[in-house]
């Protein structure tokens, strides 16, 4: 598709729409708002707007519908997939001054937030009172609510209170087309029309632009303990996760690292209170586990039914976090880990997910496949879910087999997560860097369907093109 090109004429709209100190062409800050996280893609819009209202973004849909202009979301700019990034150059639309949290319903257990605040302040914010919106991912201090809601982000606490979707109730979205509508109702239950709601959540930004979310809440637990175990072998690792489950305990969180995850890491934020582990010569993995809840009796008991499970499978001497600082490390380490691996190696991140039953015959054939490509990888993620971060690394491989075999490897990677029951993406999306495996996970007739909704929600194709769909 031919896209307009953004001329003065433009320029000088948008500048009437939201006012010149928030309309930009300067050339640096176009570079910093045209990439993310996702390895070191760069691709700048032409001019940067920062409106702060539904209507200012109505108005420059109108504006780009008229002209052709493709419009790209752009959050925090924490996304892994190239979601935010301006392929076609155009509007770069930045809602970082859709900052606010609207109101808390303590008698309703909601709150109503727009999508610029950051997923950390909602949280302590809704804590303060005695609340807990459990979505939590790695980059929470720094992401925004409305970049989870477009990616239908998770996290480790997903395995027990679920992901992103499933706390929305409603949202108001600005449609491509400019109008201005809300999605559902402020209820728990609705069985109103089709879920265009749910719709929204986790379409990456293609059908609409999100300006306000009302979020359920729960009560917040009063109560948690950690766990650090190590294990010789990380298929062992892996199995544990699942009989886990099968012995009746629910963790409220999960996850599975590998010895260079946390080597890295350690090695990556240097020295921290709390997080001396024993690295031991033979400690192949790790399973970091939370048990959470208001009754430290039943916590104990459940940790008691966890080290049964984890001695049957090869665990070594579990580390019981003793304390409030040592909780926080432990955490700490496991959300830098992505940034560890950054910052050892060019790398690409694939986030696969399977039924957790599955998880070691998933691990053990992405090694098959990185002997066969000649690439190392470095493995975590929210094993309770069966969601495995795949870290693929550089190292000394050329730029020809980068480029020319390495693709061949990952899609080998999509297909065996298929074939397992499982799919190409947990909760990183699809954006721009996996949309030319989605012919895996979906047949001819699904991503057909796909397309129809998008041209319906965006005739003129003109909202975060060239993303999700070939």
């Amino acid at each position: 598709m031919t896209y307009g090109k953004i001329t003065s004429e433009i320029v000088d709209q948008l500048v009437g729409i939201c006012g010149a100190e928030f309309v930009s062409t300067e050339r640096e800050l176009l570079v910093e708002y045209g990439h993310d996280e996702t390895e070191d893609l760069s691709f700048p819009p032409e001019v940067l707007v920062k409106p702060n209202t539904p209507d200012q973004i109505s108005q420059i849909f109108h504006l780009a519908n008229d002209h052709k202009i493709p419009v790209t979301p752009i959050g925090a700019r924490t996304g892994l997939s190239g979601g935010s990034l301006s392929i076609h150059g155009g509007i770069g639309l930045a809602m970082e001054r859709f900052d606010k949290i609207i109101s808390i319903d303590e008698k309703n257990l909601q709150v109503v937030v727009e999508p610029g605040v950051i997923t950390q302040v909602m949280q302590e914010a809704v804590a303060e009172k005695g609340l807990y919106y459990a979505p939590d991912p790695s980059s929470k201090g720094s992401c925004f609510i409305g970049g989870n809601l477009a990616e239908n982000s998770g996290g480790p606490r997903a395995v027990k209170y679920g992901v992103t979707k499933d706390f929305v109730l409603n949202l108001e979205v600005v449609l491509p087309s400019g109008e201005i509508i809300w999605t559902g109702a402020n209820t728990l239950k609705n069985s109103t029309g089709y879920n265009i709601t749910q719709l929204m959540v986790g379409s990456e930004g293609t059908l609409g632009v999100i300006t306000k979310a009302v979020l359920k809440l729960i009560p917040l637990p009063k109560q948690n303990i950690t766990l650090l175990v190590p294990f010789s072998s990380a298929e062992e690792a892996c199995k544990a996760v699942s009989a886990i489950f099968r012995a009746g305990v629910i963790p409220s969180a999960l996850e599975f690292l590998e010895r260079d995850a946390i080597d890295w890491t350690l090695k990556f934020v240097g020295s921290i209170d709390g997080a001396q582990i024993p690295l031991n010569d033979d400690v192949a993995a790790h399973l970091l586990i939370e048990v959470d809840g208001n009754d430290q009796e039943q916590l104990f008991g459940e940790c008691e039914v966890i080290n049964e499970v984890l001695t049957e499978y090869g665990a070594g001497e579990i580390m019981f976090a003793e304390s409030e600082a040592q909780k926080e490390a432990l955490w700490y380490i496991r959300r830098r880990v992505g940034e560890a691996v950054k910052s050892n190696s060019v790398y690409k991140e694939e986030d696969t997910v399977v039924p957790r039953y599955e998880l070691p015959k998933l691990l053990a054939g992405v090694k098959q496949i990185g002997d066969k490509y000649g690439f190392k990888s470095v493995c975590y993620g929210h094993a309770g879910d069966g969601n495995l971060h795949i870290n693929i690394i550089k190292g000394d491989l050329t730029e020809e087999v980068w480029e020319t075999e390495l693709p061949k490897g990952i899609r080998e990677i999509f297909e065996l997560t298929v074939s397992l029951g499982g799919t190409i993406s947990g909760e990183h999306g699809i954006g721009y860097v996996q949309k030319n495996y989605m012919d895996i996970a979906f047949q001819p007739a699904s991503l057909l369907l796909m397309k129809g909704i998008k041209g319906l929600f965006d005739p003129n194709g003109i909202l975060n093109p060239s993303k999700v769909l070939v």
